[in-house]
This record gives structure tokens, C-alpha cells and sequence, in this order.
């Protein structure tokens, strides 16, 4: 048995109990397991080391993750709706495929991260760490991406209707084919710094920067 993350109170995390929803996995160290399909739905992980363990299909509705980390983990397919991730450490994780509706990732660090057709509709991504991830065919719809760092995170064919991105760091940023007319907040100077071609859809009130597209070392 741990003490609970952070030393708060006097509750108890029983970290040798098996994995079942609602578990409480507080600061517990969980690393390298396999916990492929495992129904963690509200499970209480906040500063749980999970790194390197295969949480694919996992269930995690609704679950706590804040401060936890996941770094190489495979999450490829599993359901973080509605998660609390807050301040979440996934460092190169595999979320491909995986279900983020609604979750809370704001300061969450993710370089380099694979989000590749991911569900990431009305997420909060406010102050991300998204340097290199792959969005290549995710969906962003009405996602909050404010103040987020996106140098040169890949958006090939991501669906960002209603997204927003005012304040975010779009240092070569793939946006080439990308539909950004509806993004809100997106500025002249931020598409100057990022990467588009003629496919690339603006807002009506930007113009197409003299400089792209970007050169293959970009």
C-alpha cells in the first residue's frame, strides 16, 4: 500500500489491488504492464507511473491521470473521454486511434506523441506541449488549443471545425491540405511561422504566406 500522491490526508491507494473501475492506483508505480482492454473507467491514477505499459483498448472513462505518466505507453484505441490529464506526461505514448472526447489535457506534455486519428472533439488542450506529434487524420472539432506549443506537430487531414488556437506556437506546423476556416483565433503571423500549401484552406481574412510551401527540411 502508497500513500496517496502528494502526501494529502490520510486515504490509502491500494496499489496490489487488481484493476477493475473505479480503482484507486494513486502514485502507485504501474510500469511496463499490460492492461490491454482493462475496464478503468473512473479509476484514480493521479501521479501514477504507467510508463511503457500496454493500455490499448483500455477503458479509462472519466478517469484521473493528473500529474500521471505515460510515456511510451500504448494507448492505441483506448477511451479517455471525459479523462482528467492534466499536467499528463506522455512522452512519444501511442494514442492512435484512441477516444479523447471532452478530456482535460491542459498542460499536458506530449512530444512527439502519436495521435493519429484520434477523437480529440471539445478537448482541452489549453498550454499543451505538442512539439512533433503526429494529428494526421485526427479530429479536432471545437477542441481548445490556446497558448498551445505546436512547432511542427502534423495536422495532414485533421478536422478542426470550430478549434481554437489563439496564442498557439505554430513554428512549422503541417497544415498542408489542412481545412483552417473555421479555426478561431488564427493570425497572419502565426501562418507565416507554420507550413500550408495552395491546398490549404484560410479564414476568410488571411492571406496565403508568401513562403510556403515549406522546404522538405522544414
Amino acid at each position: 500500500v502508497s500513500a496517496i500522491w502528494g502526501g494529502m490526508g490520510a486515504a490509502w491507494a491500494a496499489c496490489s489491488d487488481p484493476p477493475h473501475a473505479g480503482v484507486d492506483w494513486t502514485a502507485c508505480e504501474k510500469v511496463r504492464l499490460v492492461l490491454r482492454s482493462a475496464n478503468l473507467a473512473g479509476a484514480r491514477l493521479a501521479g501514477t507511473d504507467m510508463n511503457g505499459t500496454d493500455l490499448q483498448g483500455a477503458n479509462l472513462t472519466g478517469a484521473d491521470l493528473t500529474h500521471a505518466s505515460v510515456d511510451r505507453a500504448r494507448l492505441s484505441g483506448a477511451d479517455l473521454s471525459r479523462a482528467k490529464l492534466v499536467q499528463l506526461n506522455a512522452y512519444r505514448a501511442n494514442m492512435a486511434g484512441s477516444k479523447l472526447v471532452g478530456a482535460d489535457l491542459t498542460k499536458a506534455e506530449m512530444a512527439r506523441a502519436n495521435l493519429a486519428s484520434a477523437d480529440l472533439s471539445r478537448a482541452n488542450l489549453r498550454k499543451a506541449e505538442l512539439q512533433r506529434t503526429n494529428l494526421e487524420d485526427s479530429k479536432l472539432d471545437g477542441a481548445n488549443l490556446t497558448a498551445t506549443d505546436l512547432a511542427r506537430t502534423n495536422f495532414s487531414k485533421a478536422s478542426l471545425d470550430g478549434t481554437r488556437m489563439a496564442l498557439a506556437r505554430t513554428y512549422r506546423t503541417r497544415f498542408e491540405g489542412v481545412d483552417l476556416s473555421a479555426v478561431i483565433g488564427l493570425t497572419q503571423s502565426q501562418l507565416e511561422s507554420s507550413c500550408g500549401d495552395a491546398a490549404t484552406r484560410l479564414p476568410a481574412r488571411l492571406k496565403q504566406p508568401k513562403r510556403w510551401p515549406c522546404g522538405k527540411d522544414d
